[in-house]
């Protein structure tokens, strides 16, 4: 048998006159539309207290304070949060916004005014630079190595007192690699100079006769000489050298030797050469490492460090 449901409460005579006096107080308003201009003072009441600065100044010290930053750090790191954020990264409709943001003109623009930016540029080129200076100094450290081992190879073979302190300027083996970098180079560029021009004589074909080996032999001395008086009077260093981080100094420490001392030291590299190249053997005997070109010239061969590549930046370059 079910329990009797309990009696409603019986409401006051108080509260029942309260309530007929409001309900006809609401259909009296309706009546005479007052009620629509009440709403619409309520609402601008709202709106002008939201553009107070009192409530603006209330609304960021919430944002603010600990409790919002923790209930935001919740949320953001809930688990439903992540799916939703994953479900809307991997929706199709994202991929369309992707491909039609690249495919805009807007974006276009955007990336040639980036390319086209002097400090990009610039940057671009630092960086090249820096990897290729990078890597010639990781080579000149091999060939250091070898010149320390076969000075003292020199040296005790020739009864000569070995070398008790840290060599101040390049070694023999670093100056031939440096030497044979720039033959390289030069002959490259001669041998792409001699192909054109018999192109355009019409004499790729036929072949050289002996008069047209004997001149190519004299350009290519021609060729030469000019190659290494010009980096050597105006700067100081070969393309080889550079690559290498090495130059050649006058006495003064000026890296402009002059064509004048240029020509001196080619001179002696010439006359070094003639006797079984016996004129550089100074560069393993003397402490200084200075041969015959250099003695005659006045100058010294030395290595120099420049800016390293941003990634090797940390591991700093010690000279020879």
């Amino acid at each position: 048998m079910a329990a009797p449901e309990p009696p409603a409460p019986r409401s006051s005579p108080i509260a029942n006159l309260i309530g007929v006096g409001a309900r006809g107080a609401g259909r009296v308003a309706s009546a005479a539309g007052i009620d629509d201009a009440v709403e619409r003072t309520t609402e601008e009441a709202i709106v002008r207290a939201f553009e107070s600065p009192a409530v603006e100044r209330a609304i960021v010290r919430v944002l603010e304070s600990d409790a919002a930053q923790e209930a935001l750090e919740r949320t953001l790191s809930s688990p439903a949060v992540e799916r939703a954020a994953v479900k809307v990264l991997d929706s199709e409709l994202v991929d369309e916004v992707w491909d039609h943001l690249l495919a805009s003109d807007e974006v276009q623009k955007l990336v040639e005014r980036i390319a086209e930016a002097p400090e990009v540029r610039a940057a671009i080129a630092s960086q090249g630079i820096g990897l290729i200076g990078d890597l010639g100094r990781q080579v000149r450290g091999i060939t250091e190595r070898l010149d320390a081992r076969l000075e003292r190879f020199v040296r005790r073979l020739l009864r000569k007192p070995l070398r008790t302190e840290p060599a101040e300027h390049v070694g023999l083996l670093t100056r031939v690699l440096a030497f044979g970098l720039d033959l390289l180079i030069l002959n490259g560029v001669f041998l792409l100079s001699l192909a054109v021009l018999s192109a355009l004589l019409g004499t790729a074909d036929n072949g050289f006769s002996d008069t047209g080996v004997a001149l190519s032999a004299f350009g290519w001395i021609v060729a030469a000489s000019a190659y290494l008086l010009t980096f050597w009077s105006l700067a100081g260093e070969t393309l080889g050298m550079r690559f290498l981080s090495i130059r050649i100094e006058d006495y003064d420490g000026s890296r402009r030797l002059g064509f004048r001392r240029a020509r001196r030291r080619l001179g002696g590299v010439v006359l070094a050469a003639i006797p079984l190249c016996l004129g550089f053997l100074g560069i393993l005997t003397r402490d200084d490492r200075r041969g015959w070109p250099d003695r005659r010239a006045g100058t010294d061969v030395i290595a120099v460090d420049r800016e390293v590549a941003p990634w090797s930046a940390g591991e700093g370059t010690e000279g020879a």
